[in-house]
């Protein structure tokens, strides 16, 4: 899997989804002649985000949300990092005529498909926005540090991000808070992932002999110096710190399964953090 996964890496953001399609044309091609692919679920081989099943991940993600956020149908939603539509799909069925959606992504090809499958729902939008990642595009020079949201201030319920912050150098998550901040609606929440560190983890990558983040600095933690977004970790205080600057408070921390927990007893895999804005 190491052998995979440094052989993934080693290929350009456009490479990486070129190898994927390939992969999956025999499989997207049968779905697509025998009709068994679900509405809003894209071909596999479009997919650039998470693992496992697309369609039940997304309807985990909303009930996850409808708990930890209080999550309504009349609410305004911001996905960002919305890949190819995970959780835009599951919330056609819950957002009402009052709901609406928006989302934006790196990926150019995602957004496009979502533009596309999308069209029969008006309170839906997707935006691609052009910034430089390691991991997803190199055919920009604007980075996310200087990024401002698309969006007026307070126009938002709530705010989603699920791996973005996981592939994000330290100014771009801070950019990134202050301007969810200020497009939240006082008292508005934030559900976002994260690679946490704190004792316990540090600990459990202390004790593991081939650790996922075997490269630490002050602040954060690096699983592939090479490729610096591919997946980052940060202490649980730089992270609270951050928030506390932006006028938002954490206010769920739900650990995930990456670090050796039971996975029956974690919301995700990763580390998941909900922040309320302060009035």
């Amino acid at each position: 899997m190491n052998l995979l996964r440094k052989i993934y890496y080693s290929l350009g953001p456009r490479q990486r989804r070129q190898a994927r399609r390939l992969f999956y044309l025999p499989k997207d091609m049968f779905d697509t002649l025998l009709k068994r692919r679900p509405p809003l679920v894209p071909p596999k081989g479009k997919i650039f985000i998470g693992q496992g099943d697309f369609a039940a991940t997304g309807d985990s993600l909303l009930q996850n949300l409808i708990e930890t956020c209080e999550l309504l149908p009349n609410h305004q939603i911001l996905d960002i990092g919305c890949g190819i539509g995970r959780l835009a799909r599951p919330l056609t069925k819950f957002l009402n005529e009052k709901g609406s959606y928006e989302g934006f992504d790196v990926v150019e090809e995602g957004i496009n498909w979502c533009r596309e499958a999308y069209r029969d729902f008006p309170g839906f939008s997707f935006k691609h926005i052009s910034l430089k990642n390691d991991l997803y595009n190199l055919e920009t020079e604007n980075t996310a540090d200087l990024f401002q949201f698309p969006y007026p201030d307070s126009c938002f319920d709530r705010v989603v991000l699920t791996s973005v912050f996981t592939h994000m150098q330290l100014e771009d998550v801070r950019n990134y808070i202050l301007e969810i901040s200020r497009v939240l609606k006082p008292e508005g929440y934030c559900f976002a992932t994260f690679f946490i560190i704190n004792e316990d983890t540090e600990s459990y990558l202390d004790k593991s002999k081939k650790p996922f983040f075997p490269y630490r600095f002050e602040h954060y933690f690096l699983h592939d110096p090479k490729v610096r977004d591919a997946n980052i970790a940060y202490r649980y205080n730089v992270v609270e710190d951050m928030a506390k600057k932006a006028g938002l408070s954490i206010n769920q921390f739900h650990p995930g399964w990456w670090a050796g927990r039971p996975e029956s007893t974690c919301m995700s895999f990763q580390d998941v953090l909900v922040f309320k804005k302060r009035v």
